[in-house]
């Protein structure tokens, strides 16, 4: 099928590779014109897709998506349906649909997880949103999504997606962060030889194997040590809202909590658990890591 995807960076590019690797005919907006882009305006790309057009978000949350949804809404038209697949908040979300519902354009939120990889192992993806919306972007979901059962989810209505997602981020902040506590308390031991090597033993027959250690491991092949890596992380804002939302709830979270101040704490001090957590953002996601004595981030080869 067609669609119109808006944001050709690190996650979009891929995603639209992978989809036209499957058969679909992608029309990509960026403002770049150095993109790979097929066209060079939004009103263009909805002039060059069929009704009822499906056109993918994929532009950072905030200001750029609010902007890039207004703009949308001027140029489609009843029936169309936009899908934000950035990193948006749920009420966003929310707000956008109430919007749009007037104009009887449709709209989802999808939460992507992936990160670079996505390209090749496929998107988990969580949406949100009406039966009749998702029915329509549903081939493109099943060309993004891993292969098998698993790896897709209809969470709700608009806004469960990112919600959904916003969740997946904070247990994804807990899990790097004990993985990186432990790493550190191996190194303070003068029995353990081998952190690195103790890391890579437990990929196999234990109960705390993941794709994330998988890519700890990674790092510490490419850096043994993580000496060149500065133990500062960044937060995306997802973990925020997931603490945010929990006190709605009144839903106890300490463990994500913690890891959350835990990267506050990383801008402040050197700490070995930190640069685990660095290293980890990288690996999954792309995101730039700061090499030991610069003062600002930098992405690594």
């Amino acid at each position: 099928m067609q669609i119109g995807l808006i944001g050709l960076g690190k996650m979009g590019g891929n995603m639209a590779e992978r989809l036209r690797g499957d058969g679909h005919e992608v029309v990509g907006y960026d403002r770049n014109p150095a993109s790979s882009r097929t066209v060079d305006s939004l009103q263009a790309l909805a002039g060059a897709l069929r009704t009822p057009r499906v056109v993918w978000v994929m532009v950072p949350s905030g200001e750029p998506t609010r902007a890039t949804v207004a703009e949308l809404a001027e140029v489609l038209e009843s029936g169309d349906v936009i899908i934000d697949g950035g990193n948006s908040r749920y009420t966003d979300d929310q707000a956008h649909a109430a919007a749009l519902a007037p104009d009887g354009i449709r709209y989802l939120d999808v939460g992507v997880s992936g990160g670079v990889w996505g390209i090749t192992e496929g998107y988990a993806l969580m949406v949100g949103g009406e039966d009749d919306a998702v029915a329509v972007a549903q081939p493109i979901f099943d060309s993004l999504k891993p292969a098998g059962a698993s790896g897709f989810v209809h969470a709700g209505p608009v806004g469960a997606g990112h919600f959904t997602k916003m969740v997946h981020n904070g247990i994804e902040y807990g899990i790097m962060q004990a993985y990186g506590e432990g790493y550190e308390l191996l190194k303070a031991a003068d029995m353990v030889t081998d952190p690195d090597g103790v890391m890579a033993s437990w990929q196999e027959g234990t109960v705390i194997r993941s794709w994330l250690l998988e890519l700890l491991v990674r790092a510490l092949g490419q850096d043994p040590g993580l000496t060149e890596i500065r133990p500062y992380a960044q937060d995306s804002g997802e973990g925020r809202w997931t603490i945010e939302a929990a006190i709605q709830h009144a839903v106890p979270l300490p463990v994500i909590t913690s890891a959350l101040y835990a990267r506050f704490a990383s801008r402040q001090e050197d700490s070995p658990a930190m640069k685990v957590v660095a290293a980890l953002r990288n690996q999954f996601g792309g995101h730039a890591v700061g090499h030991e004595g610069s003062t600002a981030p930098v992405p690594i080869s």
